[in-house]
This record gives C-alpha cells, structure tokens and sequence, in this order.
C-alpha cells in the first residue's frame, strides 16, 4: 500500500464491511469502504492481499462477485502468495498462468492455472506473486507490469 501511494495511485482499502482487519502478522488495516459502497467502475487495479485473507473473502459471495466481474472486465488483478485462492473462487484462472504460495499450488493448478515457481507472473490482467519475500516485485510489477512480460 506505501509503495502505491508513493508513486501517486489512489489506494482505497475494501472490506466486507468497513472495520479494523487484523493481518497474520498482528498488522492492523482499517477498511475505509464496505463491499456494498463499491463497483468494479471505480477501480484501476485490484490488489488482493495474502494470508488467511483470501480465505476469509472468499466466502463472502459478494466479495467473490466483485472480484469475477473485475477480472471478467480485463482490469488489473494483482494476487500475492494466498491470493489466488479468491480467484479460484470467482472462477479466473482457467487457461492463465500464475504463481502462487506452494501451499496452494494444486488448487491453482485444479482451477485450470498452468503454475511457475517463480518470483511474480504476469499473464494478461493478471499478476501473481509467491509471498512476502516477492513483495518487491509483486509491487514494481504493478507498477510497471510490461516490464515483466
């Protein structure tokens, strides 16, 4: 998120519903807008983080709807380490390539993904990272995604 809004993106964090998110690692992330308060129109790029994150997202059928009409709509989806699981949900990843955390390298793959054990992939609208040690990549991929094409 620092290194977006260091280069000028409008970041805007999303949740279920607009609370205080507790990461894996004790981080806290305040939700500045609900799920229902957002459209895929008002978004550039959709970032999905790591974590017990996406697993906690995808069950929310609203989540998983905007996700699969972003993705649907050829927008930028960047997904790091668990990430992809949200895609899985929203049915995306058939025919992409993409890499992921090794945990859920088979459900990449059972979801129609060709997987790479590799820093970032970036596959169309798609980038995917394998996890925190890739942040830097992950993030310069975003920002600059032809360079890793």
């Amino acid at each position: 998120m620092i290194r977006l809004k260091e280069e000028g993106y409008q970041v805007t964090v999303v949740g279920p519903e607009r609370a205080i998110y507790n990461g894996k690692h004790g981080i806290a992330v305040q939700a500045e807008k609900s799920i229902d308060e957002v459209k895929p129109d008002d978004f550039d790029i959709l970032v999905i983080p790591g974590g017990w994150a996406p697993d906690r997202l995808r069950r929310n059928r609203k989540v998983v709807e905007f996700v699969e009409k972003f993705f649907n709509a050829g927008k930028t989806v960047a997904a790091i380490c668990h990430g992809p699981q949200l895609l899985i949900s929203a049915k995306a990843l058939k025919g992409y390539t993409a890499t992921c955390a090794a945990a859920i390298k088979d459900d990449v793959e059972n979801a129609g993904a060709k997987y790479v054990d590799k820093p970032v992939v970036v596959d169309r609208n798609l980038i995917t990272s394998r996890g925190p040690s890739d942040l830097h990549v992950f993030v310069r991929a975003i920002i600059r995604p032809g360079d890793f094409r």
